[in-house]
């Protein structure tokens, strides 16, 4: 699409004087980009899936673009998952790592849910009335895991603020934390005393019209940001 793009361009600079070749040029990468980033991101048909889908309609995580197109350049096919929160990232994460462990606190979405979790995907789900009954269903399933250390670690729902302790606690020591909507529930004051490093993704997520943010929680270490990981390409996967 860009090669078409700047081959017509080329052409019209031919043929036009710059002031009309260029005010062409201008209206046409404002109106046209909008529609590209749409269309290539997955947003469009997310906006009328009701659901974080890409363009060909798989399933993504419910994070701004930026910290996906992060996440798509790291390796995570050795790695362990926890997630609070299920859904299409629960699909995503299945397809990306060793296993993933997650827990969701509406009963409603987790039947709909469950039947189509990859099979290295545990999902279970744990009352959210308050906080201390939703953690200690959490503690109880973890009690039962032979490795209660993860990789990566996402808070997407139930008590965000307070999982973060529990969190940090189960964090393998070059893992990563990855909280959504960080721009709430006071992320930043409750790992003020972690020790562990912020890098902020603001931008636009599937199907929505604001921007949001996404940040990773991480120590000095940490995997997600080790030099051998590829640079970003020009466009869209």
């Amino acid at each position: 699409m860009q090669t078409i793009l700047h081959r017509t361009f080329k052409q019209v600079k031919r043929l036009l004087p710059a002031p009309i070749a260029n005010a062409m040029r201008n209206s046409v990468t404002a109106m046209l980009t909008p529609f590209m980033f749409s269309y290539h991101s997955g947003h469009f048909k997310s906006s009328f899936r009701m659901k974080a889908v890409d363009k060909a309609g798989n399933p993504l995580p419910w994070y701004t673009y930026p910290c996906i197109d992060f996440l798509l350049r790291r390796n995570f096919k050795q790695k362990r998952v926890m997630e609070f929160g299920g859904g299409q990232s629960s699909v995503w994460w299945g397809q990306q790592a060793q296993s993933v462990l997650t827990f969701e606190g509406n009963k409603e979405w987790y039947e709909k849910i469950k039947s189509d979790m990859p099979v290295n995907v545990s999902l279970h789900h744990v009352s959210d009335a308050d906080a201390p009954t939703c953690l200690a269903a959490i503690n109880a399933v973890l009690a039962t895991q032979t490795n209660t250390q993860f990789d990566v670690i996402i808070i997407d729902g139930l008590w965000r603020y307070e999982l973060i302790s529990l969190a940090v606690s189960h964090l393998a020591p070059e893992g990563v934390i990855i909280c959504d909507n960080s721009e709430g529930y006071e992320f930043r004051e409750g790992f003020d005393s972690t020790n562990l490093q912020r890098v902020d993704f603001y931008g636009f997520a599937s199907g929505c019209i604001m921007r949001t943010c996404t940040s990773l929680f991480f120590p000095s270490q940490s995997f997600i940001f080790a030099n051998s990981n590829p640079l970003a390409t020009n466009g869209y996967n």
